[in-house]
């Protein structure tokens, strides 16, 4: 508890917004770091996938949680005007085992987005940056062949990949700690996707049919790393 004290102090300390340092506009911002996505299950529930696969012991639940990265290179046109391209990856089924169920040979999971737009950055005196971006894209989520074993009857899976449009609404906070390096505290994202999960999950599973689910889904990214400046 001591330790995570002294390092909160010293990080308020180098972030403080009443900290001044000579500010300068970067060229060239690089930035990676952690991500996690709070995937949106476009109706999608245990319930769903039990009767679309015809499963009667009730062996499924969904996911909605997956950690990954996030990569972000930023052109800054001005002081206050940039272009980003930003790329993110994470790994994880919304398909899994429900509570006290083994399961063996489910599908893994992977989504990555390619997205691009404008970044609006207020640069200051203080150590604190805030922008905020609007970014659109694609998104690729895709998941594997396997056979699962633990349920009723063998259920097999279809390798499936589908790509679609991409919106990512946010912005987020850096806290300068060098002339050419940044933390970032927090990039807070609305990320729109436009996956028909009937589709998708009609494709990887060609025994069952899934219907009602969402064509729109709204979901959220969170990302913190480190921002290098050129």
């Amino acid at each position: 508890m001591t330790r995570l004290l002294v390092a909160a102090m010293v990080l308020f300390a180098l972030c403080s917004p009443f900290s001044e340092a000579q500010d300068s506009t970067p060229k060239v911002q690089v930035f990676g770091g952690y991500s996690l996505l709070h995937r949106d299950r476009g109706g999608l529930t245990n319930t769903i996938v039990d009767t679309s696969l015809r499963e009667p012991n009730s062996p499924f639940a969904v996911a909605t949680n997956f950690g990954g990265w996030n990569a972000q290179g930023q052109y800054n046109v001005s002081r206050w005007l940039g272009i980003a391209a930003d790329f993110s990856g994470h790994d994880g089924s919304q398909i899994t085992a429900a509570r006290g169920v083994t399961l063996s040979g489910l599908p893994k999971g992977t989504g990555y987005t390619f997205l691009a737009g404008p970044v609006a950055s207020f640069r200051n005196k203080s150590r604190i940056t805030p922008f905020i971006h609007a970014l659109v894209g694609i998104d690729r989520v895709g998941l594997s062949a396997s056979t699962i074993s633990g349920v009723s009857r063998p259920l097999s899976s279809v390798a499936t990949a589908y790509t679609d449009v991409a919106v990512a609404l946010g912005g987020g906070i850096d806290c300068r700690v060098a002339r050419h390096f940044s933390l970032r505290l927090a990039q807070l994202d609305d990320m729109e996707t436009t996956h028909n999960f009937n589709k998708f999950y009609g494709s990887v599973f060609s025994t069952g049919v899934f219907t009602g689910l969402a064509t729109h889904e709204r979901n959220l990214r969170v990302s913190t790393g480190i921002v290098f400046k050129f």
